[in-house]
């Protein structure tokens, strides 16, 4: 008996990971992935700049650039 060929899922689209927000990464400090904590650098005309802070030692892991909506003006 003859199987039919296996069919490959359908590849994911390329904007199907627009965005996303990590929760642990690797603290070099701490020698063991950490929950992370994330801090708002600057705020940009196309988006916002933020850094990722181990929740345990403070130490940076890494940032990340979202491209935000209409930015919020305060006066």
């Amino acid at each position: 008996m003859r199987m039919p060929p296996l069919r490959r899922p359908a590849r994911p689209q390329a904007d199907a990971f627009e965005e996303f927000q990590a929760t642990a990464l690797f603290c070099n400090r701490c020698r063991q992935a950490q929950p992370v904590r994330e801090r708002l650098l600057l705020v940009l005309p196309d988006g916002e700049l933020r850094e990722y802070l181990c929740a345990a030692c403070g130490t940076s892991l890494g940032s990340r650039r979202s491209s935000g909506g209409a930015p919020l003006v305060v006066g």
